[in-house]
């Protein structure tokens, strides 16, 4: 990466984190997991959490509205006393947000901004402005879950929140689920989502190690944002490991094969020291295979590149999820099949 993000200040027990809603009106339709989240956010980590003024509004008002939503994060961002942003769920048009973005404020004011799924155009705008932002979770998945957080996943965000020590291996979850029990049901709250015994990552092709700076997400989100404003120029992409997250809507393996296309026709792909991929949602797990051929077929055979490409990972759209900080320094190691922060 040609260029170094700011990193954002530490938080400290106490510290005020405010939800917002960037795109779905989630926490609205389904109220008593949003309290469930913000309670064991708060009893977890020691935070307080405050919701920005359209955080809680329906689906049908944050859709007309790009812009009130995108003035909720321009105003968490100016707030002195909001130490981190975090998005209450996903959606698909948060790419609508961009245009209305105090860029400069979010540069001029850096705090962590967090989320996975369609945030991605989100984050990308926060690399746009020079500050390292967090591909990670959100209230109503992550700190909602039945039975209380996952520890993986606290671990996880503990040391990015609080420790400033983020280097260190990032471990396979030792179980993980994508079960989905209906959230409209309050007592599917009280039930442990079934979990499934984790084999690892999967590492294919260079067998060598190597290191460059995050960038990525989920891939649909990174369809929609191509040409936009915040769509970086090639000289970023140099030497960078990029991170692919595969939605809940399961994209094919042909979809991927037509997206990694376009990375190598843009010369994007060329550039890149190593891929990681996010472990497949609402896929069998005997058709992850596909999924891992897709990827070799598409930098390997057909764009001729021998880079390390480490699938079946811990984040994205399954659970537990670790976090993912843009820019951050990653190594790939699959002679020790090892992925690191440094």
């Amino acid at each position: 990466m040609t260029f170094t993000l700011k990193t954002p200040p530490l938080l400290k027990k106490g510290d005020t984190v405010a939800t917002v809603s960037p795109s779905w009106g989630g926490a609205a339709i389904f109220p008593h997991r949003y309290k469930t989240a913000k309670k064991q956010f708060e009893e977890t980590f020691g935070l307080k959490v405050v919701e920005m003024p359209h955080a809680l509004c329906s689906p049908e008002e944050l859709d007309k509205n790009p812009q009130a939503r995108a003035a909720d994060i321009n105003a968490a961002v100016k707030d002195p006393d909001i130490k981190a942003i975090i998005t209450a769920i996903g959606g698909d048009d948060s790419v609508r947000l961009l245009p209305y973005l105090d860029y400069r404020a979010i540069s001029e004011n850096p705090k962590f901004f967090i989320g996975y799924s369609d945030p991605t155009a989100l984050h990308f705008a926060f690399l746009k402005a020079g500050v390292s932002s967090v591909y990670g979770p959100a209230f109503l998945t992550t700190f909602a879950e039945n039975g209380g957080i996952f520890d993986y996943a606290k671990n996880s965000l503990n040391k990015i929140l609080f420790s400033g020590k983020i280097s260190g291996e990032i471990a396979p979850s030792k179980e993980w689920t994508n079960e989905f029990l209906d959230w409209s049901d309050p007592n599917n709250q009280k039930k442990k989502r079934k979990r499934i015994k984790n084999d690892g990552y999967r590492f294919l092709l260079n067998k060598a190690p190597v290191q460059g700076r995050l960038i990525g997400g989920c891939l649909e989100v990174l369809e929609m944002i191509k040409g936009s404003p915040v769509w970086p120029d090639k000289k970023v992409w140099k030497d960078c490991i990029l991170f692919i997250d595969l939605s809940e809507e399961a994209p094919s393996p042909t979809y991927i094969i037509r997206c990694l296309r376009n990375y190598a026709a843009t010369g994007i792909l060329k550039r890149l020291r190593g891929i990681l991929v996010g472990r497949p949602c609402n896929v069998p797990t005997e058709r992850f295979n596909e999924y891992d051929e897709a990827f070799v077929h598409a930098v390997s055979d057909e764009a001729g590149l021998n880079i390390p490409i480490v699938t079946r990972m811990d984040f994205g759209h399954t659970d537990p999820i670790c976090c993912l900080p843009y820019g951050a320094l990653a190594e790939i190691n699959p002679v020790r099949r090892t992925v690191s922060l440094i």
